[in-house]
């Protein structure tokens, strides 16, 4: 895919260069591939009956239902234009069977990481929002499953996992990572230096993704929340999405705990 940004109005990266083993100015060609952009776009799964019902999945293993795997098909329409280079994807059913919707259309292998799995909820796994006010008043004010897995510890864990795959990525690529709203948000917030427990980045609706690049070493959100084809896109890729309705907004599920 070429090496810019996905979002509207960014700068497109350098242009490509010859190969910076050999040559004049071999050097200063070697430092502008390694400072092209590598690009994620973290994709949340689609909708679950779980999601419907307003309970807390963690890393129970639910399935999608039949409206998220009609999501799962129409994104990954959109997002196979963007030409990705690599698929990572949460072991956990609903996010595998997202990423394999993006699989058919690429070729892509599936890289499954259990590191990609979402938030363990503990206790609360199972439980709707109602239920876990009513039993653990306590608890839901901090946001703190009995038996779960702590904030810093998600945080963590989600972190490395997303540094580790840019890590394993050429500059100038797009890494597609299928994996939750929890684990999604906790882990955008210490990449680009916010407090996971300050809730400054909105959630993620179902089947939506956000975009972020690092280039020099530091991170940028680029698009957030994202339901449609991000712009602008390569006059093939717009024909490769004919009939899809881009602009349509993706469905928002209850809550980022999935």
């Amino acid at each position: 895919m070429p090496a810019g940004d996905p979002g509207p109005g960014e700068d497109v990266g350098p242009e490509p260069v010859a190969d910076p083993r050999s040559g004049p100015g071999a050097g200063a060609a070697a430092d502008r591939v390694a400072d092209e952009q590598v690009t994620l776009l973290l994709w949340r799964h689609g909708q679950t009956d779980w999601n419907l019902e307003r309970r807390f999945q963690g890393q129970s293993d639910v399935g999608l239902n039949a409206t998220g795997l009609q999501q799962a098909e129409r994104a990954g329409r959109l997002i196979a234009a963007l030409k990705p280079d690599a698929i990572y994807s949460s072991d956990l059913a609903r996010a595998a069977s997202t990423a394999d919707a993006l699989a058919r259309l690429t070729g892509l292998p599936v890289n499954l990481d259990k590191d990609l799995r979402e938030r363990n909820g503990g206790a609360w796994e199972g439980l709707t929002d109602t239920e876990i006010r009513q039993f653990y008043p306590g608890e839901h004010q901090v946001w703190s499953p009995p038996g779960g897995e702590p904030i810093a510890a998600v945080t963590d864990r989600t972190a490395d996992a997303f540094e580790r795959i840019a890590d394993s990525m050429p500059g100038g690529s797009l890494a597609v990572v299928v994996s939750h709203g929890a684990a999604i948000s906790f882990g955008m917030t210490r990449m680009l230096g916010l407090s996971p427990t300050e809730r400054v980045i909105g959630s993620l609706g179902n089947c939506s993704w956000s975009v972020l690049g690092r280039r020099g070493g530091r991170w940028r959100l680029l698009e957030h929340n994202v339901g449609k084809l991000p712009e602008p896109v390569p006059d093939e890729a717009v024909a490769a999405v004919a009939g899809v309705e881009a602009g349509e907004a993706a469905e928002v599920a209850a809550g980022d705990d999935g």
